[in-house]
């Protein structure tokens, strides 16, 4: 029969690289945009307007007149480091997962995977590897996107166990690289650094991934994924300082070479974040920031290399890549990717 590839968030970052992946392999395609969404996937594309936080929107969404195998791909949520706005982060991320995994099952879909994130998994002690795990409580993680994340794929495996829905779950780590028509914290920190904007790094790191890496992981999951399973989609750990001096080395731009100290980041963070609130450009320190970044950010993806031949590539190609895209968007000084190699 016949597959139709059903992708919430379809003109997110993510969304915008599963829907080019999907397109590319030739598959028949269907996404669901917000209203005010306006960079959308090119091609052979169905548009739908709706928000998962209204059911009724929905429903045009999941109709199946043709009679088609429908795989859904449920990548609508908000990403936030940011300290305000928690209600949004726990409508959208909670109560829109719950309407989406209604709507699924209502809908007899023949697959689901839900995206995650590294974030609702419960750290372990700084050192040890994380790996994936079945049990999710937003008690056991810290900060309102993990937690709401937390709640979200708690409710997606329940759905699994008790109601027959056939999902898998995907955890990404630190999404970064081209296509975000949107404004992303790493992003952002690209752009920023390319305008000469920023002047200093902060200590720590985290897993850092290329989203179209992510984009192929969730591909393979909705062939090979197991119901009720969760594979971890991540590269390895990044010090901030090795990601600026590949930027370094891939713009001939200056080396940042001052690094801010954890005393004093801990305490200007509140006035940092007021300070990008009032630029409308998303905050690249907040109190959340410097925690995960100081966090531990070991995650193993052995569980996805081996049951989906998930594979992340360099992240000098992703950095690369991602300039070269936010050049030709005119996001970036063009003359800054002039020292490329």
């Amino acid at each position: 029969m016949e597959e139709m590839y059903l992708v919430t968030g379809g003109a997110g970052h993510l969304g915008t690289a599963v829907v080019r992946m999907l397109l590319e392999s030739g598959k028949l395609v269907r996404i669901l945009a917000m209203d005010q969404e306006q960079h959308l996937p090119e091609g052979p594309v169905e548009i739908f307007r709706g928000d998962v936080c209204n059911p009724a929107s929905l429903t045009p969404f999941f109709s199946n007149p043709k009679k088609q195998d429908q795989i859904l791909i449920h990548c609508a949520g908000i990403v936030s480091i940011s300290t305000k706005n928690t209600d949004a982060l726990y409508r959208v991320n909670g109560e829109g997962t719950g309407n989406v995994i209604e709507q699924a099952l209502a809908s007899k879909v023949k697959r689901m995977v839900y995206v995650s994130s590294v974030h609702a998994i419960p750290e372990k002690p700084k050192g040890e590897i994380i790996t994936e795990t079945t049990d999710f409580s937003p008690d056991r993680v810290i900060g309102h996107y993990a937690k709401s994340k937390a709640i979200a794929t708690a409710a997606v495996l329940e759905a699994c166990r008790s109601r027959g829905l056939p999902a898998c779950v995907v955890h990404p780590s630190g999404i970064i690289g081209p296509y975000d028509y949107g404004r992303g914290h790493t992003t952002a920190l690209l752009a920023d650094y390319c305008s000469g904007r920023l002047t200093a790094a902060i200590d720590g790191g985290y897993d850092f991934v290329d989203v179209r890496d992510v984009a192929e992981g969730i591909r393979a999951a909705c062939e090979k994924g197991r119901i009720g399973e969760g594979y971890i989609l991540s590269n390895r750990f990044f010090s901030v300082q090795e990601l600026l001096g590949m930027l370094c080395s891939l713009t001939g731009g200056k080396r940042i070479r001052h690094t801010l100290p954890l005393w004093f980041l801990k305490g200007t963070a509140p006035l940092c974040e007021a300070y990008y609130h009032w630029r409308g450009t998303p905050p690249l320190f907040t109190s959340y920031s410097i925690y995960t970044l100081n966090s531990n950010g070991l995650f193993s993806h052995e569980k996805a290399d081996r049951e989906l031949g998930y594979h992340a590539r360099n992240m000098e190609d992703t950095l690369r890549d991602t300039l070269e895209w936010l050049g030709a968007q005119g996001r970036i000084p063009e003359r800054e990717l002039d020292g490329r190699q």
